[in-house]
């Protein structure tokens, strides 16, 4: 992984979160070799045996949110009812539970070093046997980001089998939201058409075990957006008839007449806009959505057009016109004149759902006409959503409609009726970036800093919160603490808030934003309250720590430390506060006013946590230099030999009849990486999760604490993957 990930710029732009420092010193990307003409082999070595027993059995779930990220791709499978699929950007691919009417996710197998497996660019389920299904993996295209992979199961997801690509797929870039690019031929489903950002057209003849690029398709590059192929979609089954769109402006749509082995411009196709995604009916008609930028961000136009072969005629038939375009695409199977469109880029009032029952000539806006039941997942509001670029209609029920946004999924069961009823429909789908997790003795089981949604109180974790925090409500929240001794006492800051630094004195319930910022334009980092709550310590995205004693009220900087260097609140010791930085240990004594050195040789990238209960008790989880703890407030540390690499380390309610605290560590121990559990003081270790739960890239995440209250539950937080949490089961 690049040592500078991306960070959001937008509360709206699903990026690469910023870690915690350390993170990504852990999970440097191996760089593959770029073998753009070449054949690949099939590669089994990889499978994915999805009921690893881990040493004590744990079962693990999701915090409930709901949603709350970006839904790219839905998909159904045309031949058995109710079997449905889901594709996000940083968060995997998921399976519809039909009866459940929940989402079960497909891609938690997949662990650190295969992160960037976790945005799905495209999936495909296989239109003859139902049983197959395929996801192109592979997050970003950058150079420090792995080569993507063909994730291929013959049982619906629940195993994988693994081919590498030499190339890399952008599932979390500009233009995700558009295909697909991945497509199954319904004439010869052993043969599969894939469509690259950055590497032209490639194909498979054996279920997708090995990939040829297609030397006859024209477009081998980025084309003149740089994200390449946007979409590839046959035409009725037994025609021979492939099309393909390409994010260029001037020529974007290709037309293949003999199963995609050679191809041609069409004709008379639209120019200055790119295609997002295109549809084939079964009489030969190509419906295709565009838009004036790859989006889901910084779109201003677009338009719906559609071609007739036979006739090679290019009609108009866009709803309506603005300064937004339109993405979204579906046509009803059992009825080729019914055509559902959205927009994207229509921030005001909101974006629209377009459907018309003859071919485009009239079309009825839904967003007017509809009653949407947002208690799924309350925080998402009742307005149509952002970023609707996945949309698709059962092909067994045309009135059951699904589709995509920035923070989930709607779903309606009566879509083609005069007044249709929309509920969220992203039960079971948790694509949260969690930053932070605390969970306070005696009040609320948890809550969060995350990307996007800003962060929740959870009091029940099965049932889904009644909003996100409030007043201030932040887009981000990158850290979030509580005062040992009083955990009523609160204090989370971020970003994209009326004010980016709030207070609590009731546990989370409400909050006061920051009366003054530390320096102008203060904004994001890490925040540490004393135990007591008498002071915090925030250090802000790019400047040096500053403290206050009023609640955020008036600020001091602090002397002794430089900028970015972060604070820790000793857990017992109100008037002490530590500093882990470039591997020096620093202490304060008086309130955080004045830092000075206490050792020196320490991991330079480790992170610091200090102990609830016990003064100068400290832990750090210094990465491949293992798992350090000291006793005496950093005077001398001790690396525990049992650990071999240490990720984070957090800490619960003690085991019966165990007179400390239990460990939790993601990390490695003897040569097995995962979260495990000590509760001897990390003399032993358990490992509590398995092959099956292993969720991306947490030890690059970092955040992991036991609960106080109930032994043995440990919560996770994840990229994409939401807040997990396990109990021994």
């Amino acid at each position: 992984m690049n040592t500078s990930p991306p960070t959001r710029t937008n509360s709206r732009r699903r990026g690469l979160h910023r870690r915690r420092r350390g993170a990504i010193a852990l999970l440097l990307a191996v760089p593959a070799a770029a073998v753009p003409y070449l054949l690949l082999t099939q590669d089994d070595s990889r499978a994915a045996k999805a009921r690893t027993s881990a040493a004590t059995p744990y079962k693990w779930k999701n915090a409930q949110v709901v949603g709350g990220g970006y839904v790219s791709g839905l998909v159904f499978n045309q031949r058995e009812r109710g079997l449905l699929y889901a594709r996000t950007d940083m968060g995997g691919a998921y399976r519809w539970d039909a009866g459940a009417k929940k989402w079960i996710p497909l891609t938690d197998w997949l662990g650190e070093k295969d992160w960037n497996l976790l945005g799905i660019d495209s999936l495909a389920t296989d239109p003859v046997d139902p049983d197959r299904l395929y996801l192109g993996a592979g997050t970003y295209t950058n150079d420090w980001a792995g080569n993507g992979a063909i994730l291929r199961s013959t049982d619906r997801g629940r195993t994988f089998r693994r081919t590498e690509l030499p190339f890399k797929l952008g599932g979390n870039e500009d233009g995700r939201g558009a295909g697909e690019r991945l497509v199954v031929d319904p004439s010869n489903h052993s043969n599969l058409l894939l469509g690259s950002r950055k590497n032209g057209l490639w194909r498979s003849t054996d279920y997708g075990a090995s990939w040829r690029q297609v030397e006859s398709f024209p477009v081998k590059d980025g084309a003149g957006s740089g994200a390449g192929i946007s979409f590839v979609t046959y035409g009725p089954k037994g025609s021979d008839t492939v099309y393909a769109g390409v994010a260029d402006k001037s020529t974007s749509l290709y037309r293949s007449t003999d199963g995609g082995a050679t191809w041609r411009a069409v004709a008379g196709q639209p120019t200055g806009q790119l295609p997002q995604h295109g549809v084939v009916t079964g009489d030969g008609t190509l419906y295709v959505t565009y838009t004036d930028n790859l989006g889901p961000n910084g779109v201003t136009g677009g338009s719906v057009r559609k071609y007739t072969p036979s006739g090679g005629s290019w009609k108009d038939i866009s709803p309506s016109q603005g300064s937004y375009g339109f993405s979204g695409l579906a046509v009803d199977p059992r009825k080729p004149s019914t055509v559902m469109v959205t927009t994207l880029g229509r921030w005001y009032p909101e974006d629209e759902i377009y459907r018309t029952t003859d071919g485009g000539s009239t079309w009825q806006a839904l967003a007017d006409k509809s009653v949407r039941d947002a208690s799924g997942a309350p925080y998402v509001g009742t307005h149509t959503g952002h970023w609707m670029t996945a949309l698709a209609i059962d092909p067994f029920n045309s009135g059951h409609v699904l589709y995509g946004t920035g923070n989930g999924i709607w779903r309606s069961e009566d879509a083609d009726a005069g007044t249709s009823h929309w509920t969220v429909g992203a039960k079971g789908l948790e694509e949260t970036a969690i930053l932070d997790a605390i969970a306070p003795p005696g009040g609320a089981s948890v809550l969060t800093a995350m990307g996007d949604q800003g962060g929740f109180r959870h009091t029940d974790l099965t049932r889904v919160p009644s909003g996100r925090m409030r007043n201030p409500l932040m887009s981000n929240s990158t850290d979030i603490d509580y005062a040992a001794s009083k955990p009523s006492v609160m204090a989370r800051v971020g970003t994209g808030g009326k004010q980016d630094g709030a207070y609590s004195t009731d546990g989370g319930v409400t909050w006061r934003g920051f009366a003054a910022e530390p320096v102008a334009g203060a904004h994001s980092g890490r925040v540490a309250l004393a135990a007591d709550g008498s002071t915090l310590v925030w250090t802000q995205s790019g400047h040096s720590p500053y403290r206050s004693t009023d609640k955020g009220a008036t600020w001091t900087k602090v002397r002794g430390l430089g900028t970015g260097a972060e604070v820790v609140a000793d857990r017992s010791s109100a008037r002490t506060f530590y500093s882990l930085t470039g591997g020096t240990l620093y202490a304060s004594t008086d309130g955080g006013a004045t830092f000075t050195a206490r050792a020196t040789g320490l991991p330079a990238d480790g992170r610091l946590k200090a102990l609830p209960g016990r003064a100068g008790d400290l832990w750090i989880a210094g990465g491949g230099k293992g798992l350090l703890h000291s006793t005496d407030g950093g005077g001398t540390f001790t690396r525990l030999a049992s650990v071999t690499s240490a990720s984070a380390i957090g800490f619960g309610k003690a085991a019966p009849r165990a007179s400390y605290q239990t460990l939790y560590l993601i990390g490695t121990v003897k040569d097995v990486t995962g979260v495990f559990r000590s509760t001897d003081k990390g003399t032993t270790w358990t490992r509590v999760n398995d092959g099956a739960h292993q969720w991306g890239a947490i030890g690059s995440q970092g955040v992991v604490t036991g609960d106080p209250d109930t032994y043995g539950r440990v919560y996770i937080g994840t990229n994409g993957r939401g807040l997990q949490y396990g109990d021994p089961s």
